[in-house]
């Protein structure tokens, strides 16, 4: 959550405010090392786990000292619960972007989460610390009713609230010939019409489901598709290759924010038939742009497109399909993308950060925050 990070931090400091930002650093596994898996893996969990708290409780002590009650502090990314047991619990908050890890912990198949043996221990622990924060924003009201749900609440405590997320970064609409220079100045070329997908390769984005638009219309749909984010998988690839696809696929790794917002201003559509999310970024970002979303009727989906949106069952392929060839009438698709501007300004920082100071119960103008 990185990017949520940054968000926090910037609009606080837009209001003048002092935000100090600390994170574990890496000691045991190094800059340079691969600490994704193996050895390294489990030395990046004791940076994580073991040596950055002790640094944390040392900053809090000091800090306590100089500020004592004007001071607030707010955990970024619910994975992070654990630091809740070194922070002052009434000056303390977090952000509970989704709790799908912990309900895939918990054995609930709608998570699409599946977890290790390993891993349920480690959501059940962040579970247990992320109970014990007087004040939790939820990224949706799905979220919220998961977090209830998992922590036996039958109604939300005081203190817990839907808070959004704001757009992460200035999307909006580029000239497609602008955009098309912008990509071939990078060497990426794809094929318009295209259909785009934002994301993972997790199996909750459920990015096959774009393959089966081409299997699914007749006479089949003619476009490209485009995946940005992760490369796409050996599986999807094979799949592609089986449907005779595979040239119709074009893969986008990790783009940069100028070439994300070409992407999407020369898209047909963005689809996003996820499974299960607990926000939905790409809607937003998609919508900020001017371009039409189909995305799953699953919340929070429903709840971020604020209506501006076709929305189909992620398990019924020729709902996804149709609602693709829905996009030919003229008037749909302009109704979709003046209701997405239009809902796009639910989601905008100077809101999201007046929130987060209610939530502390604060008066910025006299006043530090530091951010885990």
């Amino acid at each position: 959550m990185l990017r949520f990070k940054d968000l926090l931090a910037s609009g606080l400091r837009s209001r003048g405010m002092t935000v100090e930002v600390l994170a574990p650093r890496r000691i045991l596994v190094g800059k340079n090392a691969n600490h994704g898996k193996g050895l390294w893996k489990w030395l990046g969990y004791m940076d994580k786990w073991i040596l950055f708290p002790l640094s944390l409780r040392r900053v809090v002590r000091k800090r306590q000292r100089e500020f004592a009650d004007s001071i607030r502090y707010h955990v970024c990314d619910h994975s992070n619960a654990y630091y809740l047991s070194h922070l002052p619990k009434d000056q303390t908050g977090i952000t509970c972007h989704d709790v799908l890890a912990i309900r895939g912990a918990l054995g609930y198949p709608d998570a699409y989460c599946a977890a290790s043996r390993a891993g349920v221990v480690l959501q059940r622990w962040i579970l247990n610390h992320l109970r014990t924060s007087q004040r939790i924003a939820c990224v949706s009201r799905l979220t919220l009713r998961h977090l209830c749900e998992v922590t036996g609440e039958t109604i939300p405590r005081p203190g817990w609230v839907t808070l959004h997320n704001a757009l992460n970064a200035a999307f909006g609409k580029i000239d497609i010939s602008e955009a098309i220079s912008i990509l071939k100045r990078q060497g990426i070329f794809v094929p318009r019409p295209f259909l785009l997908h934002v994301g993972s390769n997790l199996p909750r984005k459920n990015r096959r489901m774009l393959l089966q638009i081409i299997k699914q219309n007749s006479p089949p749909w003619p476009g490209h598709l485009c995946f940005a984010g992760e490369p796409v998988d050996g599986l999807l690839s094979k799949e592609a290759a089986e449907l005779g696809i595979l040239d119709r696929i074009h893969s986008v790794t990790n783009p940069n924010h100028r070439t994300l917002c070409s992407l999407y201003s020369l898209a047909d559509a963005l689809v996003f038939p996820s499974f299960s999310e607990g926000f939905g970024w790409p809607l937003i970002e998609a919508q900020a742009c001017g371009t039409p979303v189909i995305a799953s009727n699953v919340e929070p989906l429903p709840e971020i497109s604020g209506g501006a949106a076709l929305h189909a069952d992620p398990h019924n392929e020729q709902a996804f399909a149709s609602a693709v060839l829905t996009l030919k009438h003229a008037a749909t698709r302009k109704s979709l993308i003046e209701g997405g501007f239009k809902n796009v300004g639910r989601f905008g920082l100077a809101p999201m950060i007046d929130k987060y100071l209610a939530l502390h119960e604060w008066d910025y103008r006299s006043g530090n925050l530091a951010g885990v």
